[in-house]
């Protein structure tokens, strides 16, 4: 299958593009390039792709795809709540365009990167399913709504979206995010032998790992149409259903000899919510994310101290707000976050 895959420079898209060659499946990826350079380590062997920003999309980009992997956006909520008319802008207005073009260019399957944040202030102790009310409390999340919404008024005979709910991604990838809390308080134990957390650590959070992402993106590639034909999928495993404390008190155990803080200075978080991810196990034969937290955070400790994080590289390479800050300051990236460099051309 030939497949564009959208974000393929970004911390999961890099994970994505392996993963989909090893199914093997002909991968094209497409990104504006604004995280490319934010590496931990070796250089990956990115697939052949286009330097372009989504808003820039052209019916010639998705010309000969038999499907999409729609990964790009701005990500995360504090970088959505930074500039609220751009986060609906790309992840909203663009990502409906692009899924337009891809349907009239006779692509059959676009699978649409959306999150678990819709759930947002769902609260209390109950298992939150895909038919749940969605409560988003962030641009971010209300633009992962409104993309499924658009989305599900494209689907016929011929296009199939698939709606993927990741939880909360988690682990190392070569274009690492460290402004995800796993990824985030690994490297504050490790730079300052402090696990602190801001809120008072008693909001769920689901949790998956970017490689059981991966493995759940190319099974729902392939599967039987009336799987998961416009359909939404929780992106998980119940077992890292967790509160911020369990995360932050599983990486105090991960790096000796840091101290666990909690200070409730950032006062109640009304993000909280637990996940129930049976729906994704039944549509999807054999799958099962694997990862749990705690593997995750001795993975994340073991590749911070291999490949040399610092404090510069953790604040300004690694968080999305400060590297798109320096990009703006330093010219490389307009008024509307758009790479000056970006155009319609091969890597």
């Amino acid at each position: 299958m030939r497949v564009l895959l959208t974000g393929h420079q970004g911390y999961l898209g890099t994970v994505m593009a392996p993963a989909l060659t090893e199914a093997g499946h002909e991968v094209i990826g497409l990104d504006s390039g604004l995280f490319a350079d934010c590496l931990l380590g070796p250089a990956p062997a990115d697939p052949v792709g286009h330097r372009v920003d989504l808003r820039d999309v052209t019916a010639e980009h998705v010309a000969g795809i038999d499907a999409v992997v729609h990964l790009a956006a701005l990500s995360n909520d504090p970088l959505g709540s930074l500039a609220p008319e751009l986060t609906y802008d790309i992840n909203h207005h663009a990502s409906v365009r692009l899924a337009r073009l891809a349907r009239e260019a006779g692509v059959r399957r676009f699978l649409y990167a959306s999150t678990c944040s819709v759930y947002g202030a769902s609260g209390g102790d109950e298992l939150v399913g895909e038919d749940a009310p969605l409560r988003p409390v962030t641009p971010y999340a209300e633009s992962k709504v409104r993309v499924e919404d658009d989305l599900t008024a494209l689907a016929d005979d011929d296009f199939t979206p698939v709606f993927m709910r990741n939880a909360t991604a988690f682990g190392f990838s070569p274009r690492l995010r460290a402004d995800i809390v796993l990824n985030n308080l690994v490297g504050h134990a490790l730079l300052s032998n402090e696990v602190r957390v801001l809120s008072d650590g008693t909001p769920w959070r689901p949790l998956v790992h970017a490689r059981d992402i991966a493995e759940a993106f190319v099974l729902a590639l392939t599967a039987p149409r009336e799987a998961v034909h416009a359909k939404a999928f929780n992106v998980g495993t119940e077992q890292n259903n967790v509160t911020v404390a369990d995360i932050a008190a599983e990486v105090a155990e991960a790096v000796p000899g840091s101290e666990l803080v909690i200070t409730g200075e950032a006062g109640a978080d009304p993000r909280s919510y637990r996940v129930d991810f049976s729906r994704i196990r039944a549509a999807l034969p054999g799958y099962e994310a694997s990862w749990s937290v705690k593997a995750g955070a001795a993975e994340l400790v073991d590749a911070y101290r291999r490949f040399g994080m610092t404090e510069d590289l953790f604040r300004n390479s690694f968080t999305r707000l400060a590297k798109l800050a320096a990009r703006s300051a330093d010219g490389s990236v307009d008024e509307t976050m758009r790479p000056r460099e970006a155009g319609v051309g091969d890597d």
